[in-house]
């Protein structure tokens, strides 16, 4: 069961429906979890005039009332997250997380809840590229990324030469300051999947905006402890959210009807 694609609205961005679905969710007792997220990345989890919201934590709380969990919520950087969920610190981590393979050797995931495709995210008045291989061509052009994470690969291996070490890309512990540098000219190109994509450039009053060919798509999902007692029953949960509409809404709310800076 697949719900509605947004990429007809120029979202580039799609929530599906896990494979299972269960009638009856358990009930957990209120259990207390604690949740580790960055903040940086709209419209799934960002700071609006101090208060920490986004589709990313309206599901939970969701997902936290049909399972009676009790949740509390930490903040850590995207480079320390998966380490820290891995060794235990926190029951779940959520920031808009690639399922790949090779993080499925430290952490769990949940089943996929959207998928998003990544897009080139550019200041607005940019004129010297207009793709992938006008931007390679410029050895003058600069790229922001954080180690690690899906944009730096594909900016590595489909944008440039494959050297992860090339110097053309600057690091930056948040994806908020990579956006940032790029508004300030420090750097020309942000990758991202649309979903954060389009949220900062429907923010940015003609600041920025996206150019080029959508350059491949990622599943995104929660992540817990090797071994966790949460995965299943937040699966189910979102089994049930997708099946009875839920995500429909949340996907309204947070990709449709809201302004982020609004």
């Amino acid at each position: 069961m697949t719900l509605p694609t947004l990429s007809a609205l120029g979202l580039c961005a799609a929530l599906f429906a896990p494979a299972a679905f269960a009638a009856d969710l358990p009930d957990m007792a209120g259990k207390e979890i604690t949740v580790v997220t960055e903040n940086a990345y709209p419209p799934l989890q960002f700071m609006q005039d101090g208060v920490a919201v986004g589709w990313e934590y309206d599901a939970m709380a969701e997902i936290a009332k049909r399972l009676n969990l009790s949740v509390s919520y930490e903040n850590i950087s995207w480079d320390a997250m998966i380490p820290a969920v891995s060794e235990g610190q926190f029951d779940l981590g959520m920031t808009g997380i690639t399922i790949r393979e090779d993080r499925k050797e430290k952490v769990d995931f949940s089943d996929a809840y959207m998928r998003s495709e990544m897009v080139m995210m550019v200041r607005g008045d940019e004129a010297r590229f207009t793709d992938a291989a006008s931007f390679a061509a410029n050895a003058d052009l600069l790229m922001a990324a954080q180690p690690g994470t899906t944009p730096f690969y594909v900016g590595v291996y489909e944008v440039l030469d494959g050297n992860e070490a090339n110097p053309r890309i600057k690091m930056f512990e948040t994806f908020g300051a990579g956006v940032q540098a790029l508004r300030n000219g420090d750097v020309d190109l942000v990758l991202t999947d649309g979903t954060a994509g389009n949220g900062y450039v429907a923010a940015s009053e003609g600041a920025l905006k996206i150019v080029g060919d959508k350059l491949g798509a990622e599943d995104f999902g929660f992540i817990f402890p090797k071994g966790s007692e949460l995965v299943a029953p937040i699966n189910a949960a979102l089994a049930e959210m997708a099946a009875d509409g839920t995500l429909e809404a949340l996907n309204k709310k947070w990709f449709l009807d809201f302004k982020v800076g609004g």
